[in-house]
């Protein structure tokens, strides 16, 4: 299985939802998962992966194949997997008693290894260490199986979790928006009060956000308005782009060729060429149709930002039609943070699953390459989609 493969971490809370059945507050800390034990209390997350994942085996049958899984050893994943008869990468174990910093270190390493998507068991504590873990643009879905889910990055249960990665895996339109983390706290409370016993003063507070993935809104807005005005969709990327570009000039922005970035540079005022790439460089001046030496030399004085789109139809995004942006080109760029891919969601459904492809002549680099990311289809918008260095139905 290759990195052309959709790379999925699965990270499990082994005691999340112990308490709750036996009538505790939440299960986060050693003092209160012992009271649950004592209570009889069940945990949740191992049952509810289990659904989550039969449900993505039902769905997906032999393309479930197309996952790579990455996971934390036993009782943290790698057992829940084992069950199901799918094979994982381990990459990393705990040392005694489950904890939250335990989660922590497992999101960030599993983040790290440049996964897709972190699929998490638990509830807002286990967000929280997510949170504290994963890198800014680490896409998670959690499965609903703690005691406390304020938090909106959790799937409705583990079975529309299934839907949501079986969308993905097979090329569907799935989108990523922001959602907040958020759990208990106490109100003008000692930060040390015990709150999960009884009713006290609380309320939720807001610990930052998480990328998630969603696929019903989009699937709703196209069937309600038809074929979308695909001058109406670039006008709204360009108005982004515009406002989140233009507040921050400390990055060499290289536009590549067509008409989606060509429009994009007129709104720069950048007089653009349509098959080729252009530069605005921090200050506001303008390189034109920049051939491949003129931007690898760019590369050893600025830190560059793409913009780019693919090829309508055959659906490459290097490789085809934007040779200036060679291979040692991209290897100068800081990783796919400073890689924005344009498009409308018109453009993408004609691809009808089939992922973006990049040739960039080397092959390392297109392994490296592929992955899912983030398509700026709109105003802040983005739909989840998968780049591979080649096609095949089978995977």
């Amino acid at each position: 299985m290759t990195h052309s493969s959709l790379r999925i971490g699965l990270l499990l809370n082994p005691l999340a939802g112990i308490g709750g059945a036996v009538g505790l507050k939440g299960s986060d800390g050693q003092e209160l998962q012992a009271l649950a034990k004592q209570r009889f209390g069940q945990p949740q997350a191992a049952l509810r992966t289990q659904v989550f994942l039969q449900q993505l085996q039902t769905l997906l049958g032999s393309q479930i194949e197309r996952i790579q899984w990455f996971t934390w050893a036993e009782e943290m994943g790698a057992t829940a997997l084992a069950q199901s008869g799918l094979d994982a990468q381990v990459l990393g174990r705990s040392e005694g008693p489950s904890s939250g910093h335990d989660s922590q270190v497992a999101a960030s390493t599993l983040s790290a290894e440049g996964i897709d998507l972190l699929v998490f068991a638990g509830g807002d504590g286990t967000a929280r260490d997510v949170l504290l873990g994963v890198n800014a643009e680490t896409t998670v879905l959690g499965l609903p199986s703690g005691v406390k889910m304020h938090s909106g990055v959790f799937a409705i249960s583990p079975a529309a979790a299934a839907e949501v990665v079986a969308a993905l895996a097979v090329g569907g339109l799935v989108g990523r928006m922001a959602r907040e983390v958020r759990d208990y706290v106490p109100i003008n409370k000692s930060k040390n009060e015990d709150f999960s016993q009884a009713p006290q003063a609380v309320g939720t507070q807001h610990f930052g956000d998480l990328w998630v993935p969603e696929s019903t809104g989009f699937v709703q807005q196209m069937k309600v308005g038809g074929m979308e005005d695909e001058s109406l969709v670039v006008a709204e990327i360009t108005n982004y782009i515009l406002d989140e570009f233009g507040a921050e000039q400390k990055r060499a922005y290289i536009f590549g060729p067509g008409s989606t970035c060509l429009s994009i540079k007129q709104a720069f005022g950048i007089e653009g060429t349509l098959l080729g790439c252009d530069v605005l460089l921090p200050g506001g001046d303008i390189l034109q149709d920049q051939t491949a030496a003129d931007l690898l030399a760019l590369s050893h004085e600025q830190r560059l930002h793409l913009v780019m789109s693919f090829t309508r139809n055959q659906g490459f995004l290097f490789g085809r039609g934007n040779q200036q942006i060679t291979a040692e080109l991209i290897r100068q760029v800081n990783g796919p943070d400073d890689i924005t891919i344009v498009a409308s969601r018109t453009k993408l459904a004609s691809l009808d699953g089939r992922p973006l492809l990049v040739d960039t002549g080397d092959a390392d680099l297109d392994e490296e390459l592929s992955r899912v990311y983030p398509i700026l289809t709109g105003y802040d918008e983005f739909l989840l989609y998968r780049v591979a260095r080649d096609f095949s139905p089978s995977r």
